[in-house]
């Protein structure tokens, strides 16, 4: 059975429950976790949101490259520990590795070292989400995005690398589309999916434009996934696309 929330600030998570939202997904970053004193004001309204905070996308912060020369080991380290930690007291289950800035590989730099770079990086995320009951999805990024990991085949081959069961893929309808990543790879990777973003034309809300709703949905549906979905596009008036894509993608979906 799908659930279905919204990408959005947690100052949102009201609006979105009384809309009928099942969860909804804020920024990791947004907890500013490298600021002890700003995390510890912030954290109450992650716990006492009137919505399950049930996935956080936007993992690292931009400036804190984790591949390349500029990689911080021990900064990388400290956060993701942080980050595990904070995950897990707030009680989401997926946490979203897109984070375009930080993972782009930088001019002059080896792809082959870039990508060992990510597969450590992942390995120690993976380590730390052990026992959390969180599991990483790696986010494939269209290429004005990010240089690395741009198709769902190429999340799944680094998570198959990994060999972790807290380290899966997720589907974005949006960056697929970009990439022509072809609908059908839902299917061919149905064993590593965790989490799916939707959004439309434009990257508008679902339901506003004229991606292929109906086919996307199939193949979803034929891949057996049955998680979380969530809306991650922009919005230009809340109170009336809230509403109308959350019945849309019910309609689709369900």
């Amino acid at each position: 059975m799908y659930t279905f929330g919204w990408c959005s600030g947690i100052q949102e998570a009201e609006r979105l429950k009384q809309l009928g939202f099942d969860y909804i997904e804020c920024a990791l970053v947004a907890l500013n976790l490298e600021d002890e004193a700003d995390f510890a004001a912030k954290l109450p309204m992650y716990l006492n949101s009137p919505l399950p905070v049930q996935a956080f996308s936007i993992f690292f912060p931009g400036d804190l490259k984790v591949v390349g020369p500029e990689a911080d080991e021990e900064r990388i380290r400290r956060y993701i520990h942080k980050a595990a930690s904070a995950l897990n007291k707030i009680g989401a289950t997926t946490a979203v590795l897109g984070s375009g800035k930080a993972r782009q590989i930088p001019d002059g730099w080896d792809r082959n070292r870039a990508e060992q770079q990510l597969l450590q990086l992942l390995t120690r995320i993976g380590d730390e989400f052990e026992g959390t009951g969180v599991t990483l999805a790696i986010e494939p990024l269209n290429q004005k995005e990010s240089n690395i990991v741009n198709t769902v085949s190429d999340a799944v081959m680094l998570a198959k690398q990994v060999s972790l069961p807290t380290i899966r893929v997720l589907a974005d309808f949006y960056h697929m589309d970009e990439e022509q990543d072809p609908i059908s790879t839902l299917i061919e990777n149905k064993d590593w999916l965790q989490h799916i973003h939707l959004a439309d034309t434009g990257r508008l809300s679902p339901g506003t434009g004229e991606y292929p709703y109906d086919h996307f949905a199939a193949a979803l549906k034929a891949s057996g996934y049955a998680g979380m979905i969530s809306a991650e596009c922009t919005v230009h008036d809340p109170e009336k696309e809230f509403a109308a894509s959350l019945a849309f993608m019910r309609a689709k979906f369900m």
